[in-house]
């Protein structure tokens, strides 16, 4: 086969799961307001004595809180890049807690560009329909960068992370609240295995990174002072609430006479595999890392 070929074909694949992708998020993202009515399409933060474990949002909107934390940005006129912020949660929990700053996301899909546009009207902040791997944002140019379960639509890939280290001025960091393999994905065992591609395929995800690979990735690209953070037993509480929530939204539909979307299907699919997958924790584990340029 020549290298043209094997080229073209790649080419292919990647134009193909982009189109995935955008389906499954234009389709998708109303489903999310059932998990969540502040639209953050991620899992929860649980801390004793401060996040309710029965309140789902109280717990999503605390790892954003997380995540901004790390970043350690609160000065006037800094600029964050949201890689793949989905229709614009974490952003307006930042711009609410933090209303000087400037948040600009990125996403694929026309219809969270278009939604999460509407809801950040009189905010500083701007949704722009771009892939992460390639933005506009100008080399130096953006004061911190996060990534809150987005990185696995390209399987946790060099060029998400190159992208990122492009765009961050030097001592800048970057954030990434994510799922990750503990092992390599040809040694997972079979119940383990069966979850993971279920689990890729109900949430349209190119794959998960291997944590024993991804700190040497990010050394490689020139990150320092990286900080791997396990932190799957304070995402646990928000997991658990998947059951409930598939639970809840199938009645809603029943009740209203409304079908399922086939992506709706997928998505749901992809939940309880997400929870499956839990529950095999020598295999995965939900981790926030912190690098800096």
């Amino acid at each position: 086969m020549s290298t043209l070929t094997i080229l073209h074909k790649l080419k292919l694949k990647r134009s193909a799961t982009k189109e995935k992708i955008i389906r499954f998020y234009d389709e998708a993202t109303e489903d999310y307001e059932f998990w969540s009515k502040d639209f953050n399409m991620h899992f929860g933060y649980y801390i004793p004595f401060k996040t309710s474990i029965f309140k789902r949002d109280t717990m999503l909107n605390e790892m954003n809180g997380q995540v901004f934390d790390r970043l350690q940005v609160s000065k006037q006129n800094a600029l964050i890049a949201d890689l793949g912020c989905g229709i614009g949660g974490a952003m307006r929990y930042a711009l609410r807690k933090y209303p000087l700053l400037r948040i600009i996301g990125v996403t694929v899909s026309p219809f969270q560009v278009s939604e999460g546009n509407k809801r950040l009207q009189n905010m500083n902040g701007l949704i722009l329909e771009e892939n992460y791997t390639h933005t506009s944002f100008k080399t130096n140019s953006v004061n911190g960068a996060y990534a809150i379960e987005s990185f696995c639509h390209s399987g946790h890939s060099s060029a998400a992370f190159k992208e990122a280290y492009r765009i961050l001025k030097p001592g800048a960091k970057l954030v990434i609240a994510d799922a990750f393999l503990k092992k390599d994905e040809e040694d997972l065992c079979v119940g383990s295995n069966y979850c993971y591609e279920q689990l890729c395929k109900g949430w349209s995800l190119e794959g998960l990174g291997s944590m024993d690979k991804i700190k040497l990735t990010l050394e490689q690209i020139g990150f320092k002072n990286i900080v791997i953070e396990d932190v799957s037993a304070r995402v646990a509480p928000s997991v658990l609430h998947v059951p409930f929530a598939i639970t809840g939204f199938m009645l809603k539909k029943l009740f209203r006479k409304e079908s399922l979307k086939p992506q709706s299907w997928k998505n749901l699919k992809g939940s309880l595999f997400a929870l499956l997958s839990g529950l095999h924790m020598r295999s995965f584990g939900y981790y926030i890392i912190t690098a800096e340029k």
